[in-house]
Parts: structure tokens; C-alpha cells; sequence
């Protein structure tokens, strides 16, 4: 059993920043990868960004990707989204995953969900 909880969402303008934080509690394993999944109103969840918990592979959704950056710290079981450029578009909730089946993309093969948390962009 894995826990997630999200944090540091919130309402910025466009061309700002925000830095997403997600701690895990419970069993944690250098096996688990951590990704941040996206839904916005009215719109289908979406892939954003993917990090292996032990190692440095990372992958990015291609709209976020050279804005966004997936990071980790072991020490603190936290895994951190550094959000730049910030564009209405990325307006969502915010989710953050975590599965033992590689590096996926895909919603489905995530095991482990937190609750979410608000990113709202202002034009």
C-alpha cells in the first residue's frame, strides 16, 4: 500500500511558475516510478511527465516538454514538477502516480493515485 499526497497548487498568471511536490508514505521501493497525470474540465486525463524512482530516466508529455521538469528526492520520498511558462492550457488538476511497470505513459498501468491538486493558470 502506497500513499500519495499532493501539494503546492495554486492560481498563477501566465508566464509563471509553480513547483508541484508529491510525497509517498507507506511501502515505498526504488522500483516504484512516479508519474504527474492532468485533467482539465471537460477534457480527458492526460500524461504530463514520468521519472524511474531509482535511476534518471525521465520522460515528458511533448506538450510540456522544455517547460516542465520531473525531479526526485529519494531521502524525502517526494517527487517534486517544476512547472515554468506556465500557459492557461495547463490549467487542471493534477495527479500524482506511481506504478511498478516500468516507465509508462499510460494511465492504466498506475497503481497508486494521490488526490489531486488545483494548478490554475490566468490569462
Amino acid at each position: 500500500q502506497v500513499q500519495l499526497v499532493e501539494s503546492g497548487g495554486g492560481l498563477v498568471q501566465t508566464g509563471g511558475s509553480l513547483r508541484l511536490s508529491c510525497a509517498a508514505s507507506g511501502r515505498t521501493f526504488s522500483s516504484y516510478s512516479m508519474g504527474w497525470f492532468r485533467q482539465a474540465p471537460g477534457k480527458e486525463r492526460e500524461f504530463v511527465a514520468v521519472i524511474r524512482w531509482s535511476g534518471g530516466s525521465r520522460f515528458y508529455a511533448d506538450s510540456v516538454k522544455g517547460r516542465f521538469t520531473i525531479s526526485r528526492d529519494n531521502a524525502k520520498d517526494t517527487v517534486y514538477l517544476q512547472m515554468n511558462s506556465l500557459k492557461p492550457e495547463d490549467t487542471a488538476v493534477y495527479y500524482c502516480a506511481a506504478t511498478t511497470r516500468g516507465v509508462p505513459t499510460g494511465s492504466r498501468w498506475y497503481d497508486y493515485w494521490g488526490q489531486g491538486t488545483q494548478v490554475t493558470v490566468s490569462s
